[in-house]
């Protein structure tokens, strides 16, 4: 670009003083000057002096907080779970809108065959003796409410369906947020593994390069350099399954993260604390939050609800009714002798149950049996809390603790294997023992690492039973 604006500038300043001499031929010399100009500008739009020459779009950087919200978006389960707790939700507002009155403005034109013979003002008496007339036409607006026990059952049950979906979104939101968790540390622990790989590589490349100088220089044996050639080609075997199972793991977190999980991204770890509450912090806070608590609570209120709805079926409902409108043979405020068709009228009624076989009955013993399972599942769940806690504290407590000890472990792997090395240079060790060492300190990387996913894992399992993730 550079170069093209410096041709630009001398055309001109050669062409400038010819197109200020012969103004007739000024069009030709912009046709000049344009010709001069779109080589320089031909760039397409978007491209830059330093844009990547490879083509290569550059990686989505996505931390665990997006990550969560990416799976959110594009999880099945989690998807069904908050459309049950939206549906729930609506069918609470109609279970509440049932106990309000109910308006409808009713409107029929009705015809009766005749009979012959002649009837009231100027229509013909009906066929049909239930009919009012031969033609009637109704135009009225109802009022309609029934009140009973069952109503409001209904609403009860309606409120606790509604805590259940609630409870087991929340359920299926911290399960999804945990699975996320494992994925994310899993495939940054696959990502830092590949690394490790591709250094113990390169190092059993280096020592076998040094083993070969020192048997040219008559300072060790062949058996040393074959030995090295040996680590070598199992180092490059370990870079091959550190690769597969660092896009094993990418793959299996993108398919919850993008459309399409071949599209390349980068994982961001933010620094934060890594200490834990403290034992009675967390227990105060499972007793408050915890999702599957909620859960039992609300199927057992949901069972209380279907048992007071069957034992509504003992008591009578009320009903009551409010007609204002027309209900004439004509369809006219007044009639024909001056008669005001409109008019309203008003009913009670009062349905009290007698007999029916003892439906009802067995209908409540059900509705009680329903009920004392779920009193037993909300014993079991309580039971179950206690024990997953603690089990939960103890690990994540265990998995924090060795997190020193396996930094610890892995500075002194790396200057145990910088000794080795140096006495081997001197001939002070021998080839073994620098094998072991190379693989003790691969080893007690791969091992910090695994310490890394554990203590994440454990630590994302106690905070979604403590409901604070």
């Amino acid at each position: 670009m550079l170069l093209s604006v410096t041709i630009l500038n001398s055309f001109w300043q050669g062409t400038e003083r010819r197109c200020l001499s012969f103004l007739p031929g000024a069009i030709s010399c912009l046709l000049l000057v344009a010709a001069a100009i779109a080589p320089a500008l031909g760039q397409t739009p978007g491209t830059t002096a330093d844009a990547d020459p490879s083509g290569a779009a550059k990686p989505v950087v996505i931390t665990l907080e997006e990550a969560i919200r990416h799976a959110q978006a594009n999880e099945p389960a989690y998807a069904a779970s908050s459309a049950e707790s939206r549906a729930a939700a609506l069918d609470r507002l109609n279970a509440r809108a049932g106990l309000l009155p109910g308006v409808a403005y009713h409107n029929q034109a009705l015809y009766t065959q005749a009979n012959g013979q002649a009837g009231t003002g100027s229509q013909a008496v009906q066929k049909f003796i239930a009919n009012n007339a031969v033609r009637e036409y109704t135009s009225q607006a109802t009022i309609n409410e029934t009140l009973g026990l069952g109503q409001w059952a209904g609403v009860r049950r309606a409120d606790a369906a509604a805590a259940l979906a609630a409870a087991e979104l929340e359920v299926s939101r911290r399960g999804l947020v945990a699975a996320v968790t494992g994925l994310f540390y899993g495939s940054l622990a696959a990502d830092h593994k590949l690394v490790v790989a591709e250094r113990a590589r390169q190092e059993a490349s280096d020592f076998t390069s040094l083993t070969a100088k020192r048997e040219q220089a008559r300072e060790a044996a062949h058996a040393d350099e074959v030995k090295a050639q040996l680590a070598e080609q199992q180092r490059e075997r370990d870079l091959a399954d550190a690769k597969l199972a660092a896009e094993k793991a990418r793959l299996e977190l993108g398919v919850l993260l993008f459309p399409d999980p071949r599209t390349r991204y980068a994982l961001k770890v933010t620094e934060g604390t890594e200490e834990l509450s403290t034992r009675g912090e967390v227990e105060q806070a499972a007793a408050k939050n915890n999702p599957e608590l909620k859960s039992a609570l609300a199927t057992l209120g949901v069972s209380n609800a279907d048992v007071q709805a069957a034992r509504a079926a003992y008591l009578p409902d009320l009903g009551l009714n409010f007609t204002y409108g027309i209900d004439a043979p004509q369809f006219a405020v007044n009639g024909p002798d001056h008669v005001r068709n409109l008019g309203y009228s008003a009913s009670v009624t009062l349905d009290i149950p007698v007999w029916d076989w003892l439906s009802t009955e067995r209908k409540v013993k059900q509705s009680e049996i329903r009920r004392d399972a779920a009193k037993v599942a909300l014993t079991a769940t309580q039971r179950r809390l206690i024990a997953r806690l603690d089990e939960a504290y103890s690990e994540a407590a265990a998995a924090r603790e060795q997190l020193a000890s396996l930094d610890a472990s892995v500075a002194t792997a790396a200057e145990s294997l910088r000794l080795t090395k140096l006495r081997y240079a001197e001939g002070e060790a021998t080839v073994l023992e620098v094998v072991d060492a190379q693989s003790a300190f691969v080893s007690a990387e791969n091992a910090r690492e695994d310490g890394r996913v554990r203590f994440e894992a454990a630590r994302a399992d106690l905070e979604t039973l403590t409901g604070t993730m």
